[in-house]
């Protein structure tokens, strides 16, 4: 009964966090609580829990390194240019005529490229938003491609956190799923493409604001060289190499590009790195450039910690079953 009466509290505080707009970490934390204080009652000791959640959240921290690359590498990648460059290109060589294809195409590419699909919503989708509604595109069918290039890019990516700890919570290899993903997506991705083709036709773009792609010129050297981070990384995935390396290798590159083409001084470049970028010029495009960093990972990284000890929990003490037969004092056999 005491184990219905946790599960039943931590799902009440998921729905509530949810509904209110509160940090998942609290109702984890609660979750968390309960199911240790059920667990203590059944005889298990604090030693003992521990050492469980301590197994679970191992399995996690591959994923949390790629966190950390992951936070290092979206500051980076502004400071340096390559994502003004992608998004400056990326408007200039956009077709009115196909704006919903190219929004959904665009999406699929930055996801790809970064292995996140918030961080592309929250740059290339907020201005592919903004020129929908000075183009008089309908915001939600342009809101649909976007989130569902996100999404596709990210899937597909071998930065992706996501592609990754399923690889290590299944002991599978990671370019072997992403591959067998990519197979399985050939035909949703043809009939998407169709599908935004004829929406393109119904939501042409009337016209935008050249505003974003003058702050970029003004703010960002974007010659070809400063998308050489985004090229290495799409090279060292087409040859397999570890994404750790991978993303390793693309920052490090990013960062000599930052310091010695954007000439960003280098305590400043680590500023960003850490807390995340942001431009001191004001305007649109500064807004929406902003982010990134290792700070915006901590939240994510604690929330997949405690989920993963979760699991150790689970696993350990077995409260996920239908009957617990566990006499209590029996610890050391756990």
């Amino acid at each position: 009964m005491e184990t219905v009466v946790a599960f039943a509290l931590f799902f009440t505080s998921l729905l509530v966090s949810l509904y209110n707009g509160v940090s998942l970490l609290y109702p984890l934390f609660l979750g968390l609580g309960c199911f240790t204080l059920v667990s203590l009652r059944r005889g298990y000791v604090v030693t003992d829990l521990l050492r469980m959640m301590g197994n679970g959240s191992k399995k996690s921290l591959i994923v949390i390194k790629i966190f950390v690359l992951i936070g290092i590498i979206t500051a980076v990648w502004r400071a340096c240019g390559t994502i003004p460059f992608i998004v400056y290109y990326g408007i200039a060589f956009m077709s009115a005529k196909y704006f919903i294809l190219s929004a959904f195409l665009l999406s699929c590419v930055v996801s790809f490229l970064l292995g996140t699909s918030f961080g592309t919503v929250g740059t290339m989708g907020v201005v592919l938003i903004v020129l929908a509604k000075s183009g008089n595109v309908d915001i939600n069918t342009a809101a649909g491609a976007i989130i569902a290039g996100a999404y596709f890019g990210d899937r597909c990516s071998p930065m992706s956190s996501s592609a990754n700890l399923v690889a290590v919570l299944t002991n599978t290899k990671l370019y072997i799923n992403i591959t067998n993903m990519t197979k399985t997506s050939i035909i949703p991705f043809v009939l998407s493409i169709v599908g935004y083709i004829y929406l393109s036709y119904e939501n042409p773009l009337a016209f935008y604001n050249s505003q974003i792609i003058d702050e970029i010129v003004n703010s960002f050297d974007i010659s070809l060289f400063v998308l050489s981070p985004a090229v290495l990384i799409l090279l060292l995935a087409a040859f397999r190499i570890d994404v750790k390396l991978s993303m390793s290798i693309s920052i490090l590159s990013g960062i000599g590009i930052a310091l010695f083409v954007q000439h960003i001084p280098f305590f400043q470049l680590m500023k960003y790195i850490t807390i995340g970028y942001s431009m001191e010029k004001n305007g649109f495009f500064a807004e929406i450039i902003q982010g990134g960093g290792l700070y915006s990972m901590l939240s994510v990284s604690l929330i997949v910690l405690i989920s993963s000890a979760y699991a150790g929990i689970f696993q350990g003490t077995g409260l996920l079953r239908e009957r617990f037969c566990l006499q209590p004092n029996v610890s050391s056999n756990a």
